[in-house]
């Protein structure tokens, strides 16, 4: 019986040695497990968060404009354009204009030649002549009428013949008119074959077609001429946005190599929709400066007024990856010590949250939160850099 009992005893033992021996073995593999890093967290210590100053406050609701941005250029209406031409065909003598020149209305731009001309002014001298005859003779015919001396048939005939002499001087004379000779130093004898060609306005000459020597064509362009007063803004709007733009909004913009911010007007909203799926939108420029040419590309802001948004000091937000990002204070671990009795400072640990960002405006950028995002909570106002630095090195690390 007690030989029994002792070898019982020496069985548990054994199975008791071997479960004990089982939960050290488990105890030290776990202890060896590592806990995966949060790739989004980071901590710094007090003295950390002391050493770059860092502050915390909350998203607030402040009064932003709010625009849309557009690309465009500079051009010139249609009815401020203009192409210099030549009503008669003729050799160019002389050329008195050079493209970039500002030339006023009247200004001779160039000289052409043509005999015809020639023709046309001996006509109308000719004409001009024979009418002046044939207006004595109407009046005489008149007179002889009125005292029954001559048939009322042959005053007819001499109304019909001034008439039609009258009509054929009234025709040279418009020829005349539109070659740019005067009719009246005609009529005293100044024939010549040349004739100018005038600038129907004042502007910019943009384009010289011709040369002297070369023969220009009826109607044939000679130059361009752009009167810039009254330039205008042709800037492309996504259709998604269209319906913002109401005429009489500002435009805010700036050309190519120009330094200084010009306002533009909205007068016009494009009906058509290109293949890009944009419009045209027109605006007038309100102060026109010689620095700025038709065709300048430029870079717009169109502001579609002020609004309430939740914004964030610019330096609140922090770019990684080609994404916007802000840190919150998710817990603070407040002083402790070890077993062995060494002191652990606070601990600040701080989550990295992803934002769309949208106007900036006098320091504050507005932000877009994500779902559930728990407003009340401390934002990282000064110092986030630091903490995606500190974060980006542990990446590296690891």
């Amino acid at each position: 019986m007690n030989k029994s009992k002792y070898l019982y005893i020496i069985v548990l033992s054994f199975l008791l040695s071997a479960c004990n021996s089982d939960k050290k073995e488990e105890t030290t593999v776990t202890a060896n497990v590592e806990v995966p890093h949060d790739a989004n967290s980071v901590e710094f210590s007090e003295a950390q968060y002391k050493s770059v100053g860092m502050e915390l406050g909350n998203i607030t609701n402040t009064n932003l404009s709010n625009y849309i941005k557009a690309s465009g250029a500079i051009e010139v209406p249609p009815q401020n354009l203009t192409s210099i031409t030549s009503s008669f065909g003729g050799h160019v003598k002389s050329m008195n204009v050079i493209e970039g020149k500002y030339i006023g209305k009247g200004t001779v731009v160039a000289t052409i030649e043509n005999p015809e001309f020639l023709q046309i002014q001996q006509d109308y001298m000719e004409s001009n002549s024979q009418m002046s005859y044939l207006r004595q003779d109407l009046a005489r015919q008149k007179e002889l009428v009125k005292e029954n001396i001559a048939a009322r048939k042959s005053l007819q005939r001499a109304q019909s013949e001034y008439n039609s002499m009258a009509a054929r001087v009234a025709g040279l004379r418009a020829r005349l008119q539109v070659a740019n000779i005067n009719p009246a130093s005609v009529a005293k004898g100044n024939i010549s074959s040349r004739a100018n060609i005038y600038a129907p306005q004042s502007g910019y000459v943009t384009k010289v077609y011709t040369n002297i020597g070369k023969y220009v064509g009826t109607n044939e362009v000679v130059a361009d001429l752009a009167n810039t007063s009254n330039m205008m803004v042709k800037v492309q709007v996504f259709e998604k946005d269209i319906a913002k733009i109401k005429e009489g909004q500002t435009i805010r913009f700036q050309a190519t190599g120009d330094s200084e911010e010009k306002i533009a007007k909205v007068y016009l909203i494009g009906k058509d929709i290109h293949t890009d799926r944009t419009v045209d939108v027109l605006a007038r420029i309100q102060n026109v400066s010689q620095n700025i040419l038709p065709g300048m590309f430029v870079n717009a802001i169109i502001e579609l007024g002020s609004a309430q948004t939740p914004a964030l000091p610019d330096a609140a937000i922090v770019g990684s990856g080609g994404k916007n990002f802000i840190f919150i204070l998710e817990k603070t671990v407040e002083k402790s010590k070890d077993k062995d009795g060494t002191e652990k400072e606070k601990q600040y640990i701080f989550r990295k949250v992803e934002v769309q960002t949208g106007v900036s405006e006098n320091g504050f950028t507005a932000v877009t939160l994500p779902e559930k995002f728990n407003e009340s909570s401390k934002v990282v106002l000064k110092g986030a850099y630091d903490l995606l630095s500190k974060m980006n090195n542990m990446e590296e690390e690891e």
